[in-house]
């Protein structure tokens, strides 16, 4: 299954870890490796980095 892609403000369909993938304005966000851990229902946050809208996806 292809990784599946969250917006900031989303709320996580489960719990895990999450990773950045790229930011939503397009650019990128290879220095931003933060790991975060959401429970089912929380909202993705800003980019911890760039405080910035971003993509997350569930890391592996």
């Amino acid at each position: 299954m292809a990784n599946q892609e969250f917006k900031t403000g989303e709320k996580a369909p489960e719990s895990g870890t999450y990773k950045v993938k790229s930011l939503v304005n397009g650019s990128n966000a290879s220095s931003d490796n933060t790991e975060i851990q959401l429970n089912e229902g929380d909202q993705f946050p800003p980019s911890p980095s760039e405080n910035e809208a971003a993509y997350w996806e569930k890391s592996s």
